[in-house]
C-alpha cells in the first residue's frame, strides 16, 4: 500500500509514523506536516526527529501553518510546548524538503493512482490540495483519517480536536466524494495505553525507552486534563486499520461537519439513524479489539530494533 501520512506530531502521531515505517505492507512515500498539536515549525521538526531516531530516510514536507479560515489553536496542555515533550530525543539528522506538502501530494498523485492519504491531524493540507488540484482528487484511492466523534468531543463537549482545529477543511474533505474511513474518539478511546504497555515498551530495549518516556508523558497529561487513567492511542488506529481492518467494527454513515453552530462548531454530525436521507460518505470505526491491536502494535514496532 502506498500512503502519504499527513500529521501534526504530537505523541500519537509519532507512533502512527513508526507503525507505518515498521510495516512491510506499507510504502510510506512521505510524511507531510500541518499546524495542529503544535505550531508547524514544531510538528515538522518532530516528524523528522521521529524518523531519524530509527534512521528512516523518508522525506518530510511542511504544509499549512494556519487553518483555512479560523484562528490557530494548538494543544500544549496535552503535548507540551514543543508538541513532543517527555523524552530527550536526538536531534534530527536530515533536512526538511523544500517543496510544500500540498505540492508533494500533487506530485505523487500525478505519478500514482493508488495512493491512500492518512491524515492524523487537522485536514488543512488535504482540503487545500483538493482546492488547488481538483483534477487530481479522483486519483486518491481513499482517505483514512483520525478525527471526529459520535458521542463526545475532547476540546468541546461535542468537537474533537483535529476537526475543531479546522472545521472548514474537514467539511471540504468529507464532502469530496473520495472514499473515507474515519477513526473517531469513540473507537480510539477503546485503545488505551496503561502502565502495562509502557513497561512492555521499555522491555524492548534499544531506543524504546525514549518511546516509553513519550507515552508516560502523554499519559500524565491525559490524567491532568481529563482525569483518565491511561491515554488513548488515537492516530495509530488509522495505520492499524490499513494493516488489519478486521480489528475494527465499521459501519457506513453520512458524516458532515458543523461550521456555524454557537455550541457545536467543529462537531462531526454522524447520521447514525439515517434521518437525513443522505447517502453514506464514510466508513466509521465503532469498536476495536484492543488486545489484538496491541499484539500487532508491539509485533510491528519490535521490527525497528534491527534498524
Amino acid at each position: 500500500m502506498r500512503i502519504i501520512l499527513d500529521c501534526d506530531p504530537g505523541h500519537d502521531d509519532a507512533f502512527a509514523i513508526l507503525l507505518a515505517t515498521a510495516s512491510k505492507e506499507i510504502e510510506l512515500l512521505g510524511v507531510t506536516t500541518v499546524v495542529g498539536n503544535s505550531y508547524l515549525e514544531n510538528t515538522t521538526k518532530n516528524a523528522r526527529t521521529v524518523l531519524d531516531l530509527f534512521d528512516m530516510d523518508i522525506p518530510v514536507f511542511a504544509g499549512c501553518e494556519k487553518p483555512l479560515i479560523r484562528d490557530i489553536i494548538v494543544a500544549p496542555d496535552i503535548h507540551g510546548k514543543s508538541g513532543l515533550e517527555g523524552a530527550q530525543l536526538p536531534s534530527a539528522k536530515r533536512p526538511i524538503e523544500k517543496a510544500h506538502a500540498v505540492d508533494f501530494m500533487a506530485q505523487m498523485l500525478t505519478k500514482y493512482s493508488d495512493i491512500i492519504l492518512v491524515p492524523t491531524g487537522p485536514l488543512t493540507n488535504v482540503a487545500l490540495f483538493m482546492l488547488r488540484y481538483p483534477h487530481l482528487v479522483k486519483h486518491i484511492n481513499s482517505i483514512v483519517l483520525m478525527g471526529g466523534g459520535i458521542a463526545f468531543g475532547n476540546v468541546t463537549p461535542v468537537a474533537e480536536f483535529n476537526i475543531f482545529a479546522d472545521p472548514e477543511a474537514a467539511k471540504i474533505v468529507l464532502n469530496s466524494n473520495v472514499p473515507i474511513v474515519m477513526a473517531p474518539l469513540d473507537v480510539t478511546h477503546q485503545v488505551v495505553v496503561t502502565e502495562k504497555e509502557i513497561s512492555k515498551m521499555r522491555r524492548l530495549g534499544f531506543k524504546f525507552d525514549l518511546l516509553a518516556d513519550l507515552l508516560a508523558f502523554f499519559k500524565s497529561t491525559y490524567k491532568k486534563v481529563f482525569n483518565i487513567d491511561g491515554v488513548p492511542l488515537h492516530d495509530p488506529c488509522t495505520v492499524m486499520y490499513l494493516l488489519h481492518p478486521e480489528i475494527f467494527e465499521v459501519k457506513e454513515y453520512h458524516v458532515d461537519v458543523e461550521t456555524r453552530g454557537e455550541l457545536t462548531y467543529g462537531q462531526t454530525v454522524v447520521d447514525v439513524w439515517r434521518t437525513s436521507g443522505k447517502v453514506p460518505n464514510a466508513k466509521v470505526m465503532l469498536k476495536a479489539d484492543s488486545e489484538r491491536f496491541f499484539d500487532v502494535f508491539f509485533e510491528k514496532l519490535s521490527q525497528l530494533k534491527g534498524v
